[in-house]
Formats: structure tokens, C-alpha cells, sequence
């Protein structure tokens, strides 16, 4: 109980507010009576103090310090009877006493202190009594919430029609996932939340509650007062934040035991958030497999394919292009894949609601309509994947394509327009596959061990990597093809002196051929080191 309200119990109606008006609003949570000189040591927080000073009657210097030692106690307030040890309180305690928000009461005469203390304890023991029936009815609500397979929709009307107040359950990012409550009331809530975001907790509290100014919520005669509490906890659930569940009442008070049915709902919240998020990640496998069966041919006739595609809310029968971004090297892999799904997600349900998403271990797959700017899409799933470096994708778009069956040779495409163009553009590229140039021609040649083979007979020893030697006279082939055998530029290129450069052309040329007078062997050459670029792609 407040002071407040225990100065309303019948016992004390002819009791009087001497100090501390303040005050009132403070807790009380047990009474002690003090009647011996040493009390300080036996007082707890939030206690009624009654006293009729006989302990104070030979030493009423000690008054003035009284109200402090007891407010640094955490002590709700001092009942005193005087007239038989203590004829008046000094002026000083009764300053002390309103500096500091300490209640001091002058209780009646004709009231024992036995009749305080029953009808006051009763009364906090009956309010405990009745918190404690009702967080088991809202224990026992939430808990057929669960039981019966409710989302967030079911918690936030639960606790709705439990505390008679508006509830939202909130994302990290403030979003509002679900909302509950009367019309006008849950109108106020999304306000406050989209203008001022939920109340925050203080440091180590798991719940608070805010008392929101009153404001007006438009102009004119029929503007409408909003003002109340507000009151916010957070879901949490396997050490990760998952949002709020905020309360919002305009004229009542949101008690403690309002924060604990908040807090219980939050605990259900959790459960709900993470169950979905379970529920997610089955159906995101199932995506993924049917995607990739599709992508590979091995999931059926193109009737059955579209079948099972509808079920998922995709159109594959529509012109699309395949999209692939898959993760730069050097980066966390795990964390950056689940972010890299999510970006993606989120972007093509931007862009096109029926295309198809789905991740796989290193890469994401898009299917997306031919008619929407594949560009645009992936610099927007690239700009949200930017608010969280150092991690980079790059992305591989293919020819647009019709129907199940040409998607296979479309994602092929794509992913190699996407490992092609990091090799020639470096991390975070966007690639086309029609724009490749003789890279999308040597990659449609399907025998790879003939390309290999290739390699070997051009460049003879420069064709591996285990010398360092010759992996260096490899790069010192390839600056001189790229720019047209011009002796100067490629010295200045790889910062070698004019006269090793003529060196190190002789040695080439003894190891590859006359290969600065045969413009035949300059193209093989020059296919054999492209071909070599495209390793493991």
C-alpha cells in the first residue's frame, strides 16, 4: 500500500499529515513499532515506523537527525502519538521531513498500536493475496495461450483482457508485430511507439513503466487529450533480444503487478517468437531443398514443379532470371550466410512477391521476373547487407529463361557470372552472363578435363602452382599479353627494371615458344591463362 492509502484505513481516520506530503505515493510493505533507543538497527525498507517517542523523551536533540537516518533506511514513513513523551516535533525535523519526501504523521490517541498494525497488515496481505490469485489466472490464461499453438496476436489480446489496457508486441527495430486493446487506445500506443519508440528498462530492471505528459493528438476543437502510462519489457529468449510487449493505459496507474503479468506474457512472447522461428527455419530447409532440386533437374516433371512451386507462392512459369549472390571469401561465414538470406528475403519481397529466395550453404538463389531491373535488386539487397561490414557478396545474373526446365542451365549461368566477375572485378561485384565475353564462351565448353588438358599443353610447366618461380613468370605472361607485348608499360607495371623484363621474356619465350612474333600463340596463351582464372569455377 501507498502512505497514502493507509492514512484512508478506518484506524486512522483522525490521523494528520504533519510533513512529507510529497512523499505519500511511497511503499509500505510491513509496520514496526519503535520503542526502544537502538530501532535503526532493526528497520527494513518500506516500513510504517509507529512510535510514541518514548524512546526519544530524554534526548529530543536527536529528532533532528531522526527523518534522515530513517529516509537513508529506506523507511516509508513515522507514525507518532505526542503529548505523553514528546510534546512537539522541532521545526527542524518538520523541514527535514518536506525537504525529503518523508511522511511524518501524528497519529490519534485513542488508537492502540495493536489496531494499526492488524488493520493495515490485513489489508497489504489481503492486496497480496489477491496479486497472487491473479497472476495465477493470468499464469493459467497465458499458459492455454501456448498450449493451444497462439502467436503474438493470441498473447497480446490475452493480456489485454487481463489488465484492461492496450498491449503491442514490438521487434528490436520497433516494428509493431501484433496489437490489442480498445480502437482509440491502440491508436495512441502505435503513436507513441512510432513517434518516442518504447520506454527502456533502468540499467538491471527487467520492466518499467512511464508516465506519458498529456499532449494533444491533433488541432482544433475536437482535438482529443492523450496522456496515461506506459509501460514496456522485453522479450528475450535463448540470450537474444527479440523486442517488447508495451503496455498502454490513458487514465490508470500500471502497478508492479501489472509489470509482472507483462513480464509472464513476455516469457510466452518468447516461447511464441522462437516456436515460429523453428517453424521459419523447416520451412526455409524445405524452400531451399525444393529450390535446389529444381535448379539441379531432379525435381520432377515441370507440371509437378510448378505445383509444388505455387504451394510456396512462387511463379516459375513466368519469364525470370536467376540471380546468385554468393558470399566474398574472407569473411564469417556462418554469421554473414543468415544475414545475407535475410537481406535478400526482405529485398525481393519488395520487388517481386511471387519470385522465389531461398539460401543455400554459401550462396543465395533468387528467381525473379523477368521484367523487374535485376540491378536494382541486387544493389538494394547489397545496400542493406552494407549496415553491417566487412562482409561482402557478389552477385551473378543469368539470361532471362521460361519454364522449369531451362532454370538449371540458368542458375548455371548465374553462378558462374558471379565467380567470374569477382576474378575480373573484384568482392561485391554484379555480373552479367551476356556480358562475360570470352569467358561466358569458354565456359560453356562442358569438358573440363579438355580445358585442363588445354592449359597444360599451352604453358607447359606455368600451368601449376607448386613452383614459385614459374607462378611468377606467369604473371610477368600475363601483363605483357595484357598490354599488347609493350616492354615498357609492363616494367613499369610490375616495378621490374627494363633489362630483367627483357630477361624474363627471354626465359618465356624458351619455355612457351616465339611467342612475341606469333600472334596465334599469343591467343592460346591468352585462352590458356583466362581458362586458368576460372579455376574451380
Amino acid at each position: 500500500m501507498s502512505v497514502g492509502e493507509v492514512l484512508g484505513v478506518s484506524t486512522l481516520a483522525g490521523a494528520r499529515l504533519l510533513a512529507g506530503e510529497s512523499g505519500l505515493g511511497r511503499i509500505v510493505q510491513r509496520l514496526n513499532v519503535m520503542e526502544v533507543p537502538d530501532i535503526l538497527a532493526w528497520v527494513k525498507p518500506h516500513e510504517l515506523l509507529l512510535t510514541t517517542g518514548y524512546p526519544l523523551r530524554n534526548t529530543p536533540q536527536s529528532l533532528g537527525r531522526l527523518v534522515a537516518d530513517l529516509d537513508e533506511r529506506g523507511l516509508a514513513a513515522l507514525g507518532i502519538k505526542l503529548g505523553r513523551y514528546v510534546d512537539e516535533l522541532p521545526e527542524e525535523m518538520i523541514e527535514q521531513a518536506d525537504r525529503l519526501g518523508f511522511p511524518l504523521i501524528l497519529l490519534p490517541n485513542d488508537v492502540g498500536f495493536d489496531d494499526i498494525l492488524n488493520q493495515v497488515l490485513t489489508d497489504i496481505l489481503n492486496r497480496q493475496a489477491a496479486a497472487l490469485v491473479r497472476a495465477e489466472e493470468a499464469h493459467r490464461a497465458l499458459v492455454q495461450v501456448v498450449l493451444a499453438g497462439g502467436g503474438l496476436d493470441e498473447v497480446t489480446a490475452e493480456v489485454a483482457l487481463l489488465l484492461d489496457v492496450s498491449v503491442a508486441a514490438v521487434d528490436g527495430g520497433g516494428r509493431i508485430l501484433a496489437v490489442a486493446g480498445p480502437p482509440d487506445q491502440v491508436a495512441s500506443l502505435r503513436e507513441s511507439i512510432v513517434r518516442e519508440g518504447p520506454p527502456l528498462p533502468p540499467a538491471g530492471a527487467t520492466g518499467s513503466a512511464v508516465r506519458l505528459p498529456p499532449t494533444s493528438t491533433s488541432a482544433g476543437p475536437g482535438a482529443r487529450a492523450r496522456g496515461g502510462t506506459m509501460a514496456s519489457v522485453p522479450v528475450i529468449a535463448g540470450g537474444h533480444h527479440h523486442g517488447r510487449i508495451v503496455a498502454y493505459s490513458p487514465a490508470g496507474v500500471i502497478q508492479d503487478s501489472d509489470l509482472s503479468i507483462l513480464e509472464r506474457a513476455a516469457t510466452v512472447a518468447a516461447l511464441a517468437v522462437t516456436r515460429q522461428e523453428a517453424v521459419n527455419a523447416v520451412e526455409s530447409k524445405y524452400r531451399a531443398d525444393f529450390l535446389r532440386d529444381v535448379l539441379t533437374g531432379r525435381a520432377g516433371s515441370a507440371e509437378r514443379v510448378t505445383a509444388r512451386a505455387r504451394a510456396f507462392g512462387w511463379d516459375l512459369e513466368r519469364p525470370v532470371t536467376v540471380l546468385v549472390a554468393e558470399l566474398d571469401p574472407e569473411g564469417d561465414e556462418r554469421t554473414a550466410q543468415d544475414r545475407l538470406v535475410t537481406c535478400w528475403t526482405a529485398t525481393m519481397r519488395r520487388h517481386d512477391q511471387r519470385g522465389a529466395v531461398a539460401g543455400f550453404s554459401h550462396e543465395v538463389v533468387a528467381v525473379l521476373d523477368a521484367a523487374v531491373d535485376a540491378d536494382r535488386v541486387a544493389k538494394d539487397a547489397a545496400a542493406a547487407f552494407a549496415d553491417v561490414p566487412p562482409a561482402t557478396f557478389s552477385t551473378g545474373t543469368s539470361r532471362p529463361c521460361q519454364g522449369a526446365e531451362t532454370l538449371p542451365e540458368a542458375y548455371s549461368q548465374a553462378l558462374k557470372a558471379a565467380r567470374v566477375g569477382r576474378q575480373l572485378h573484384g568482392r561485391g561485384a554484379v555480373a552479367h552472363f551476356d556480358q562475360l565475353g570470352v569467358y561466358r564462351l569458354l565456359s560453356l565448353v562442358n569438358d573440363t578435363e579438355e580445358l585442363h588438358a588445354f592449359v597444360r599443353e599451352t604453358l607447359g610447366p606455368l600451368a601449376a602452382d607448386a613452383d614459385a618461380e614459374n607462378a611468377d613468370l606467369r604473371r610477368t605472361l600475363q601483363v605483357l599479353l595484357e598490354t599488347n607485348l609493350n616492354v615498357a608499360e609492363t616494367a613499369r607495371r610490375l616495378h621490374f627494371h627494363y633489362n630483367t623484363l627483357r630477361y624474363r621474356i627471354g626465359k618465356l619465350e624458351r619455355l612457351l615458344g616465339n611467342f612475341t612474333d606469333d600472334p596465334h600463340l599469343r591467343l592460346n596463351l591468352t585462352l590458356a591463362l583466362h581458362v586458368l582464372r576460372m579455376r574451380g569455377i
